[in-house]
């Protein structure tokens, strides 16, 4: 093997490997936030316990926010724009 050759297949090697051990470790993360998620559960049925809102996003679990309404809720156009909306449409619809 020459010089030339073993330079970008120590490189790729090199790369695939850092890949797996990055994806072992998210994993790894992923099934300890999971196994700590059921633990918190079954703390939480247990006797005695009191009852947590279910509703509640422990803090650390990524959420999306909900969407706020704003602006009008509708739009006038002019005939003009409604014309060149039909004709958008349309070519759109050329390409089903």
């Amino acid at each position: 093997m020459s010089e030339h050759e073993t330079s970008p297949r120590t490189t790729g090697v090199t790369v695939l490997t850092l890949v797996a051990v990055a994806c072992a470790a998210g994993l790894a993360d992923a099934l300890r936030r999971r196994r700590e998620r059921e633990r918190e559960r079954a703390r939480r049925r247990a006797p005695g316990h009191l009852e947590v809102s279910e509703t509640h996003t422990p803090h650390g679990v990524p959420t999306v926010p909900r969407q706020r309404r704003t602006g009008p809720g509708a739009v006038r156009l002019t005939d003009a724009e409604r014309d060149a909306f039909a004709g958008l449409v349309r070519r759109f619809g050329e390409y089903d």
